[in-house]
């Protein structure tokens, strides 16, 4: 099953969500809305071989809970995205068992030929 998990609220995911061709067969995931769960989280990491590229660290709480002086593990990756959507990197889509993380350019190109 193909699989965009993005914020609703965000200005860049939605503007991506618009430039998708008309006849993907994406199942689209708001995580604020339905926050991930652990199989998801773990299938994501399954794909793309850490918890850390699924992080973002632009995420305002990162800087205000000053996470960028800490040295993070795996395991605090993990925990921060499972605690709060904000700390994953978004979007992330999931399509023929490929994982593709965040909004470059170079990403989003990718995205495309993968749906087209």
């Amino acid at each position: 099953m193909n699989k965009i998990y993005y914020l609703a609220s965000c200005d860049t995911c939605r503007k991506i969500i618009k430039s998708l061709p008309k006849d993907h067969d994406l199942v689209f995931h708001d995580i604020k809305q339905n926050p991930i769960t652990v199989e998801e989280l773990e299938e994501m990491h399954e794909l793309s071989g850490s918890y850390e590229s699924l992080f973002s660290k632009k995420a305002q709480l990162y800087k205000s809970m000053d996470l960028k002086n800490k040295s993070l593990t795996e395991d605090d990756f993990k925990k921060y995205i499972l605690e709060h959507y904000t700390f994953l990197s978004r979007p992330v889509f999931i399509i023929n068992d490929k994982i593709y993380i965040g909004n470059t350019q170079q990403n989003i190109l990718q995205v495309m030929k993968a749906l087209g």
